[in-house]
């Protein structure tokens, strides 16, 4: 059975342009061109556009779609791994909308706040077993005690400035700007700043060492979710590339 491209750009919510376009730069094939001229996908290919249909979500750009697409023959496998994240987003969103419509009741009912609750799905050991297994336990005991001895406030300041930064290195991969020029060195400073100021990281407080600030800008093109944080994989390349340059240029 299949479906012609009006239905599945219909079903997706896309164009039949985009469709086209995905077919054009080999990302997805369409499984046959009827006499109409219209083209049609099967099941396979609507298990391969759910995919890519995800990874966008992800924030990841086409060629880097098309790269992951390529290291993962197995659909059903990947969608596993995806499911997984898909569902632990889902339960973090959840427990974020419920301390958020919590704090507005209260707000408005002028009742007393509760910082367990106001925090609620806001954990930052989240990710304690992959810190660990990067850059061990002492790394991240150390961080986490530096972490929870901060005021909401300064974690708050600490979290704008991460984000600033991801906004600027979007930007300036968005304009294609050369990441071994001087705005990218800037950049990559900024970069190499903000990091110093965290306990636990490789090199503190002198500031990271060249090879984990290199890896770690490797590390954001490896992983989607990193990835996801500068515009896709075109843009963490942008930041991977501007980081070694930096590191070879400065550490």
């Amino acid at each position: 059975m299949d479906w012609p491209i009006q239905e599945i750009a219909r079903l997706a919510g896309t164009t039949s342009r985009t469709l086209r376009h995905y077919g054009q730069i080999g990302l997805l094939e369409s499984t046959r061109v009827g006499a109409n001229g219209y083209r049609y996908y099967d099941a396979d290919a609507l298990v391969r556009l759910q995919r890519i249909l995800l990874l966008r979500e992800l924030g990841l750009g086409l060629p880097a779609i098309a790269e992951v697409l390529a290291g993962q023959r197995d659909d059903a496998e990947a969608l596993r791994t995806h499911l997984r994240w898909l569902r632990s987003e889902r339960e973090r969103v959840e427990s974020q909308i419920s301390s958020v419509e919590t704090t507005i009741g209260k707000l408005e009912r002028r009742e007393q706040l509760m910082a367990s609750e106001m925090l609620d799905g806001f954990d930052h050991t989240a990710y304690k077993e992959e810190v660990t297994e990067r850059w061990g336990a002492d790394a991240y005991a150390v961080g986490d005690a530096w972490w929870t001895s901060k005021t909401a406030e300064q974690k708050a300041a600490f979290l704008e400035e991460q984000s600033v930064l991801a906004a600027d290195w979007s930007d300036a991969a968005a304009r294609g700007l050369d990441p071994e020029g001087e705005a990218a060195n800037d950049l990559a400073r900024r970069q190499y700043d903000w990091l110093r100021g965290v306990p636990g990281t490789p090199g503190y407080p002198a500031g990271p060492t060249r090879e984990y600030f290199v890896g770690l800008g490797e590390m954001y093109v490896a992983d989607e979710r990193f990835a996801a944080n500068y515009g896709g994989g075109s843009g963490a390349a942008f930041v991977r590339d501007a980081m070694r340059a930096f590191a070879e240029r400065e550490l």
